[in-house]
């Protein structure tokens, strides 16, 4: 399952402060961020944000003179941002291939009509994509962009469509190939993203899929590090999860789909949808996706967006002008078990550039991450929870109707007034 996006270069991993406990590496941690590491310079990992931007709008209030800063994954919730009309969104990630996907959907909302750009990121294929990005995408893009789209031309074909490439497509659709070998299992997977009636649908999960899913490969599979790495989990994060869960990650991701399906309505929940069929529905995608939203980025909501390839720390530190909102995904998490001290310079930057009253939210694998106490900034060393304020109620009501829901946690802090 995604459970960050990566926004550092690679860092020896490190505890930085002797309070805290670093399990030791085995030879599959070793092995597991080497491929992680690998991955990260040279794969686009994300196709999707994997974050429910529903949750992120009613946390972040934005206003129209709101300077937002968000990483970028794959653009949707920056796009989601847009719809809200905050004056500036600075979307950053240490990853080119992920801005460049976000570069893509930004010149076809400025170049393109609604059935083409659908075609292309709605269902991730067109049959006239080399002539559309020849003659009005690629002039719109930055000089890696290009790069990066002239080599990929076939990520758009109808029997290689974009949401099977990126590392998680890729393992999507390795598991749409397994479940296809199963009699009857394909149908059911199926069906359950059509029920009206969420009792229905819970009970059918409970009695068709459920057994069938979670079986003792699967879990084994789950565990692995190697696999875990090419989902973009680093070993920070997977330390995390089993510090925590008695089953370890493949408990902790049962449990997750679980509650997915038993609590919340999967006709509505285009996360798992284009996980599970490798397409967005027309009923069923994100607003950006929607002829409305589509119309009001076309209008200028997009030229919002700004896109900066740098890490959080490198862009914030060419900040003159405050900001008021900080979009961080989970990546505090891993940074946190790999480079501490990156960490705690990237938390001082964001006390300089954050406005009084400046809302900041992260994802975590923990209910309670460590770095919430163990990284000081300021002249008197302060932990976050002296200068942030944590709306832990609102956090935990939101987290609840999480359509992602493989986090463990939600936050949302506010900078207190000095």
């Amino acid at each position: 399952m995604p459970f960050l996006s990566p926004n550092l270069p690679v860092a020896p991993a490190t505890s930085g402060r002797p309070e805290e406990k670093v399990p030791p590496r085995s030879l599959g941690d070793r092995w597991g961020d080497a491929i992680f590491d690998q991955l990260c310079r040279r794969a686009l990992i994300y196709n999707i944000c994997w974050e429910d931007p529903a949750l992120d709008q009613v946390a972040l209030a934005l206003e129209p003179r709101h300077r937002v800063l968000v990483i970028t994954s794959a653009g949707c919730n920056a796009l989601d941002y847009a719809l809200a009309g905050p004056r500036e969104i600075l979307a950053v990630d240490a990853n080119p291939r992920q801005n460049a996907l976000l570069e893509l959907k930004l010149a076809g909302i400025r170049a393109l009509e609604f059935d083409d750009f659908f075609a292309l990121f709605g269902h991730g294929a067109h049959p006239r994509f080399p002539l559309l990005y020849r003659d009005k995408l690629r002039s719109q893009l930055g000089v890696s962009a290009r790069g990066f789209w002239d080599a990929r031309l076939h990520w758009f074909r109808a029997d290689s469509p974009l949401y099977h490439h990126g590392l998680c497509g890729v393992f999507s659709r390795l598991v749409r190939l397994a479940v296809r070998q199963l009699p009857g299992f394909w149908s059911d997977i199926e069906a359950v993203f059509a029920f009206e009636s969420l009792t229905e649908q819970a009970a059918f999960y409970e009695q068709r899929i459920r057994p069938r899913l979670w079986t003792p490969s699967i879990r084994w599979m789950l565990s692995r590090e190697s696999l875990l790495a090419l989902l973009g989990v680093p070993g920070a994060q997977r330390h995390l999860i089993t510090s925590q869960h008695p089953r370890g990650v493949a408990g902790f991701v049962e449990e997750a789909v679980d509650t997915l399906f038993r609590t919340l309505p999967a006709r509505e929940n285009y996360f798992w949808y284009l996980y599970t069929f490798g397409r967005f529905a027309p009923a069923c995608c994100p607003r950006y996706l929607t002829p409305s939203g589509f119309a009001r980025l076309k209008r200028g909501a997009v030229d919002a967006i700004r896109v900066q390839t740098d890490t959080v720390t490198g862009l914030l530190r060419r900040q003159t002008e405050p900001l008021d909102r900080f979009v961080l995904l989970d990546h505090l998490d891993w940074m946190n078990g790999r480079d501490p001290a990156a960490l705690e310079a990237e938390w001082t930057e964001i006390r300089r550039c954050a406005r009084p009253g400046a809302r900041i939210l992260f994802r975590s694998a923990h209910k309670q991450p460590p770095f919430l106490e163990s990284v000081r900034t300021g002249p008197h060393r302060e932990p976050l929870t002296q200068w942030l304020r944590f709306h832990e109620q609102l956090a935990e009501d939101l987290h609840a109707r999480d359509r992602v829901h493989t986090y463990a946690s939600f936050h949302i802090a506010e900078v207190r007034d000095a």
